[in-house]
């Protein structure tokens, strides 16, 4: 424990000087995966509108879900809600046993180099690349859940009902995956977003963990 915490305050002022050589165009986030609800610990810029205590994006649940075989993220690009085009870097933080417990993500906005290649690829009749998957960042981690869901009933957009059991199962198991479980109080909120009762939520989680 104290290692970890010792490693999260050493990369405080290292967020700091990454931004001030950046710019406003660049936000640093430290994250503590023990605490996914509230994971940033400290945060230089202003790019995704968090701040400290803010919530994992769903980007980092996945790395949560897949604990020590995580591997770093680098250079992806995602929009978010309100049309900041972001390019990424994730690096997982380990402790000296190699177990993840953080990460330093590094987010350069964009925008502005975006807009200026489209028109320059419009002017020159070039075709604009596909556009960049939506990723939730904020505060609050009820609402990185809710993306999630949503974008997984998307997919499927069938009534609950229509769903056999292999299905649902699959979905919990998908949810899973992308770390939505390893949240506390998410089962809950899964729950109410499907229409479910909590009970059948609970149950259909264990199911996939047994099978696991």
């Amino acid at each position: 424990m104290a290692e970890r915490d010792a490693i999260l305050a050493a990369l405080r002022p290292v967020a700091d000087g990454i931004v001030a050589t950046f710019g406003a165009c660049c936000e640093v986030v430290v994250h503590d995966f023990r605490r996914p609800a509230n994971s940033v610990v400290a945060i230089a810029g202003a790019v995704t509108g968090r701040g400290v205590g803010g919530a994992m994006s769903e980007i980092g649940m996945g790395l949560l879900a897949r604990g020590d075989d995580a591997e770093d993220q680098l250079n992806y690009i995602t929009r978010t809600p309100e049309g900041k085009m972001v390019k990424s870097s994730t690096m997982l933080l380990r402790d000296s046993d190699n177990t993840v417990f953080g990460a330093l993500c590094v987010n350069l906005d964009l925008t502005g180099l975006t807009q200026a290649q489209q028109l320059l690829g419009g002017l020159a009749g070039v075709d604009n690349p596909l556009p960049a998957p939506t990723t939730t960042f904020g505060d609050d981690i009820d609402a990185v859940i809710d993306s999630i869901v949503d974008r997984r009933q998307l997919a499927d957009p069938r009534p609950w009902a229509e769903l056999g059991r292999d299905e649902r199962l699959a979905l919990f198991q998908d949810l899973n995956e992308q770390g939505v479980f390893a949240v506390r109080r998410a089962v809950p909120r899964v729950a109410s977003r499907l229409g479910i009762s909590r009970a059948s939520a609970y149950s259909y989680l264990a199911q996939i963990k047994e099978n696991s």
